[in-house]
């Protein structure tokens, strides 16, 4: 059965994770790290795709991109991962695949959940327990939303520039947006798109998705618990 293509409409958000095979590390090292972030800016540049956030962990990624056209973000994720395997391969003298299969990724509501996802990015390590805030990663696009470290990845969405009139402004509304935690549900909002392709937004981006791609990206509702009399 062959695989059904990426939801990847021109302009709309999208955001990505790529996992190590069984959870296995990416980066064993600070090259490493570079690396990827080098090749990443280069095959998105190359192949029209904007990036807003991201965050490498030890064995997983998470981006927050937006494509300029269709199956761009298809183009960059396979030739961004093919070099960076036969790098990783030929630094540690290992052979075979690196990463867990195709890439995971889903649509999101720019308007409504775009900063959200952003901040559900940038929290990874704080909620892996490696810091205890997120600045103190420098694997992460924090830096450059939240302090303003310059970065040669770094796309900022109209969203994020809406945050105030100049890079000051922005950088401290967006901080002010890390003092409360992600609610519990929106959590798994997010968590619940990545594992099943859904779009993350409300009804009426779900309905434009499914109209631009003629795919369901809603999760199907439960039916009534039926009563199990007798038992």
């Amino acid at each position: 059965m062959s695989r059904l293509p990426r939801l990847c409409p021109p302009g709309i958000p999208q955001h990505i994770i790529q996992r190590g095979t069984n959870r296995q590390a990416c980066f064993a090292s600070d090259e490493d790290f570079e690396a990827f972030a080098h090749w990443l800016s280069e095959h998105a540049k190359k192949n029209g795709v904007a990036i807003h956030a991201w965050v490498f962990m030890t064995n997983h990624v998470h981006l927050l991109v937006t494509p300029n056209k269709f199956n761009s973000v298809s183009r960059m994720m396979q030739s961004l991962g093919r070099q960076y395997v036969r790098y990783f391969n030929y630094t540690y003298q290992r052979t075979g695949t690196l990463w867990e299969g195709r890439f995971k990724s889903y649509a999101v509501d720019a308007e409504n959940y775009f900063l959200l996802c952003q901040r559900y990015i940038e929290l990874n390590p704080v909620r892996a327990g490696m810091v205890e805030a997120p600045g103190e990663y420098r694997w992460s696009s924090f830096k450059t939303n939240g302090l303003g470290h310059a970065s040669n990845l770094w796309t900022p969405h109209d969203v994020y520039n809406q945050l105030g009139k100049n890079a000051k402004e922005r950088e401290a509304a967006y901080k002010t947006m890390f003092e409360d935690h992600i609610d519990k549900d929106l959590l798994q909002d997010i968590r619940d798109s990545c594992n099943k392709g859904l779009a993350l937004g409300s009804d009426r981006f779900k309905q434009e998705i499914e109209g631009l791609t003629g795919r369901r990206v809603t999760g199907k509702k439960r039916g009534p618990k039926s009563k199990m009399i007798g038992l």
